[in-house]
C-alpha cells in the first residue's frame, strides 16, 4: 500500500461503495426473513444441501460467546465499528486502482457493519442460510457474515501471496 491520503480522489475510499451495496442487501435479505421465515424451521431450497433457516446469534462467528450474559453485544460492536475504522483508514491509504486490497476490506467493513445494525436494532444477529451434507449441518450465517469471509480471505490471499510486481513496489518502498 502507498500512502495516497494526501492525494484527493486517487485512494480507493471510492470502494466504500461496495460496504454500502453489503449493507443494503444484507439489512434487505434480514427483513425479508423477518418477515417471511418460521423461526427455527427448515425451508428446503436445495433438499440435502441448502435451507433457508431463521435463527439467532448474540454471539460472534459460530456462536462464540454467545451465553455470556450480554456484554458481549456491546463489545462485538466497538470491535466491528473499531476494525470497519481500520480498514477505512488504510482504504484512504490504497491506491484507487488497487482492487486487490481495496475490495477485500470493503467487503469486510460492509459486513461488520451489516452485524453492528443487527446488533443494535435487535440485540442480535439475524441468520439466515444453511448448509448441510445428511446429519452435518454448517451453522447458520447470512449475507454479512458472508462478505466478512470472502474480504477476510481476500486479505490473506493478497497478504501471503502478493503479485511480483507489488513485491518489488513493497520492496522499493522499504529502501525510501
Amino acid at each position: 500500500m502507498i500512502d495516497t491520503a494526501s492525494k484527493p480522489g486517487k485512494n480507493a475510499l471510492v470502494w466504500l461503495i461496495v460496504s454500502v451495496v453489503v449493507i443494503v442487501l444484507d439489512q434487505l435479505s434480514k427483513a425479508w426473513v423477518l418477515a417471511s421465515l418460521p423461526e427455527y424451521t427448515p425451508v428446503p431450497v436445495i433438499d440435502g444441501f441448502w435451507n433457508w433457516y431463521r435463527s439467532y446469534n448474540t454471539g460472534a462467528a459460530f456462536s462464540f460467546l454467545s451465553d455470556a450474559g450480554g456484554w458481549q453485544k456491546y463489545f462485538f460492536m466497538v470491535l466491528a465499528v473499531a476494525i470497519s475504522g481500520l480498514l477505512a483508514r488504510w482504504l484512504a491509504r490504497t491506491e484507487r486502482g488497487d482492487w486487490k486490497s481495496a475490495l477485500p476490506f470493503a467487503l469486510v467493513i460492509g459486513g461488520a457493519i451489516g452485524n453492528v445494525i443487527d446488533r443494535m436494532l435487535h440485540g442480535h444477529v439475524v441468520d439466515f442460510i444453511q448448509w448441510y451434507v445428511g446429519d452435518y449441518h454448517w451453522p447458520s450465517f447470512n449475507i454479512a457474515d458472508s462478505a466478512i469471509v470472502a474480504g477476510a480471505i481476500g486479505i490473506a490471499i493478497y497478504g501471503l501471496f502478493p503479485s511480483r510486481a507489488d513485491a518489488k513496489r513493497r520492496a522499493g518502498e522499504g529502501k525510501a
